[in-house]
C-alpha cells in the first residue's frame, strides 16, 4: 500500500466519500488510488474554483465535508476565491494539494511554489506530509480540523513521493475538537439583555435553517426582542412555515435604517454586522451610535448548547409560540419583459423543498421579496462576495441533495467566472436549473461609482462595466458545455421555459434578456 492508497482508505473510513477534483501530474498516484476505491465519488471540475465552490455547496446542504484535489500552488491559487467564500460561510472542507516530490523541491522547476504559505492565508489548518507513513495520520488530523468549530478549511499538502512510496496502512478517524461553551453567568446576562428595550438577537449558521431557528424565535417572542439574520446567509430556510427572521440589507443606508432602533445587540453564532465596503463620509458599522454589542458566542462555539441554555433561563418550553411565515404565492404574471414580474413568476412556480443558489446581486431585489412566502425552500448566498460562486455551489448542493431541485440565479458577468461548472452539471446529470440574467454588464459597479462619489463617467469606465461588443450568447455557451438552453425575452417565455426545465431530469439553462 502506498501513501495515496492509505489516504483514500483513511478518508473513506472517516466518512469523506466525495472528492471534487482537478488533478495534474503530481496527483496521478492519488488518482490511481481513487480509481481503486469506487466508494469515493470523484467529480471532475474543469477549473479549480469549480472544485472549491462545489465543496462549499456540498457542506452547506449536507453538513459533511468533501475533499478537493488540486494541482500545486497555481491550482490552489485558482481555487482561492471560492475558498474565501467557503470560509465566510463557515463551511468545512478538506483541500488536498499535490506538490513536487521532496527531493525535486531543491530545484526551481516551473510549477514550484509556496503552497503552505498560500494555504495559511485562507485555511484554518495546514500541513505538508513529510513522508508516506505520515500521509494517513495527517489525513485523519485534516478531517478532524475541517470538522472542528462547526466547520473549517483544512489543507493537506501531499508531495508526489509521499503518494507513491510505501506506507503502513490507513489511520483511525480522529474526533474534532470539542466545542467551547460560554459560562452560565454570561448566558444569564444575555437573557437579561434581551428583555431590555431595543434588544435584538442576531443569529447565523445552522440556526437559520434548522431546529435552533425555532428556539431562537421562541426566545425573542418571550423577551420582546427582534430576531435578526445577516443579509448574506450561507443557508437560510425561507417560505411557508419558516421562521420569520429579519434580514439585514446590502446598502449602507438601508442597513443603518434596519438597525437604527437597536440599542442592545446579542450575537449568538453570528458576527458583528459590518458594511460591505467603506464609503467617503459613511461609517464602517451599520449599528446606531452607542449600541451595546453583547458577543454571547461565536459561530465556532457550541451554539446549540448556548441557545438551549438561554431558553431554559427564560423558562421557554417546546410548546411556546413563535412567528413564522404563512404561504402567500403571487399570481402568475404574463406580458412583456419586466424583472419584477419575472421575480413573481419564479416565486409562483418555485417547487417545495427547492434549493436556490443566489448570485443575482443587483437583481436580488426582484426575487427575495416575492419568494419570502413561497413554498418552503433553502436559499444560499455568496457570503464572501467573491464572484463566481453560484454555478459551482449549485453543483455541490445538487450532489448533497440529489432528490431536491436546485436553481441558480446569476448575472451574465458573474456566471462567466465559473461557467465550466455547466459541464460538470451535464456530466453528472444534476437537476440544476441555471437562470442567467443577461443585463450585459457588471450592473452593481455602476451603482458603486455613484456611491463612492464619482459623477463623471466616460468611455474607459463604461467599457470596464459592460460585457458587450461582443455580446455573450448564453444559449451557445450552455449548449457547448452539454446543457440544453433557452433564451427568453418576455414573461410568458420565462414561465414556459421554467416549467419545461423543472419537468425533465438533468440540467437546463434559461437566458433572460433583461431590459438595461
Amino acid at each position: 500500500m502506498n501513501g495515496a492508497e492509505s489516504l483514500v482508505q483513511t478518508l473513506l473510513s472517516g466518512g469523506v466519500n466525495v472528492c471534487f477534483a482537478n488533478p495534474g501530474t503530481s496527483e496521478m498516484h492519488f488518482v490511481a488510488a481513487l480509481d481503486a476505491h469506487p466508494g469515493m465519488r470523484c467529480v471532475l471540475c474543469l477549473f479549480e474554483g469549480g472544485a472549491t465552490g462545489a465543496a462549499d455547496g456540498y457542506f452547506r446542504m449536507s453538513g459533511n465535508i468533501a475533499a478537493t484535489l488540486l494541482h500545486l500552488a497555481p491550482g490552489l491559487g485558482n481555487g482561492f476565491a471560492n475558498l474565501h467564500t467557503a470560509r465566510k460561510a463557515g463551511s468545512g472542507m478538506l483541500t488536498i494539494v499535490g506538490d513536487h516530490a521532496t527531493h525535486h523541491m531543491a530545484y526551481e522547476s516551473p510549477l514550484k511554489g509556496d503552497i503552505p504559505g498560500l494555504s495559511r492565508s485562507i485555511a484554518h489548518w495546514t500541513r505538508a506530509s513529510p513522508d508516506a507513513t505520515s500521509v494517513a495520520p495527517d489525513g485523519a488530523q485534516a478531517m478532524a480540523a475541517a470538522r472542528s468549530h462547526n466547520g473549517q478549511l483544512a489543507t493537506l499538502v501531499l508531495p508526489a513521493n509521499t503518494a507513491w512510496q510505501e506506507a503502513t496502512g490507513p489511520a483511525e478517524p480522529v474526533p474534532p475538537s470539542p466545542l467551547i461553551r460560554p459560562d452560565l453567568a454570561r448566558i444569564q446576562a444575555a437573557a437579561h439583555t434581551l428583555q431590555l428595550p431595543g434588544a435584538a438577537l442576531m443569529v447565523d449558521g445552522p440556526t437559520l435553517h434548522g431546529d435552533l431557528g425555532v428556539l431562537a424565535a421562541q426566545i425573542v417572542k418571550k423577551t420582546g426582542a427582534r430576531l435578526m439574520a445577516p443579509y448574506l446567509a450561507a443557508r437560510i430556510r425561507r417560505g411557508a412555515g419558516a421562521v420569520a427572521f429579519e434580514r439585514l440589507a446590502y446598502g449602507v443606508d438601508d442597513n443603518a435604517a434596519v438597525l437604527k432602533d437597536v440599542r442592545h445587540m446579542v450575537l449568538a453564532g453570528a458576527q458583528r454586522p459590518t458594511n460591505f465596503f467603506a464609503y467617503p463620509g459613511k461609517p464602517s458599522l451599520p449599528e446606531a451610535p452607542n449600541t451595546a454589542v453583547f458577543d454571547l458566542c461565536s459561530r465556532g462555539m457550541d451554539v446549540g448548547y448556548t441557545l438551549n441554555t438561554l431558553a431554559e433561563c427564560l423558562g421557554i418550553t417546546t410548546t411556546d409560540p413563535y412567528d413564522c411565515w404563512p404561504q402567500a404565492l403571487p399570481a402568475l404574471p404574463s406580458g412583456p419583459m419586466d424583472m419584477a414580474l419575472i421575480g413573481q413568476a419564479f416565486a409562483h412556480l418555485l417547487p417545495e423543498n427547492a434549493i436556490v443558489v443566489d448570485e443575482s446581486i443587483t437583481l436580488a431585489r426582484f426575487f427575495m421579496p416575492p419568494t419570502q412566502q413561497a413554498r418552503p425552500h433553502d436559499w444560499l448566498h455568496t457570503t464572501g462576495g467573491a464572484i463566481g460562486f453560484g454555478l459551482p455551489n449549485a453543483v455541490g448542493a445538487a450532489l448533497a441533495c440529489p432528490q431536491r431541485p436546485v436553481f441558480v440565479l446569476t448575472g451574465d458577468g458573474s456566471a462567466m467566472y465559473t461557467l465550466q461548472a455547466l459541464w460538470t452539471m451535464a456530466r453528472e446529470q444534476l437537476h440544476v436549473v441555471t437562470i442567467v440574467f443577461a443585463n450585459r454588464g457588471y450592473q452593481i459597479l455602476r451603482g458603486e461609482l455613484a456611491n463612492v462619489g464619482v459623477t463623471q463617467v466616460g468611455r474607459n469606465a463604461l467599457r470596464m462595466l459592460d460585457v458587450e461588443q461582443p455580446q455573450l450568447d448564453w444559449v451557445k455557451l450552455s449548449e457547448g458545455h452539454g446543457v440544453p438552453a433557452d433564451r427568453v425575452t418576455d414573461v410568458d417565455g420565462f414561465v414556459a421555459s421554467l416549467r419545461a426545465a423543472m419537468a425533465k431530469p438533468g440540467p437546463h439553462l434559461i437566458e433572460v434578456v433583461c431590459p438595461v
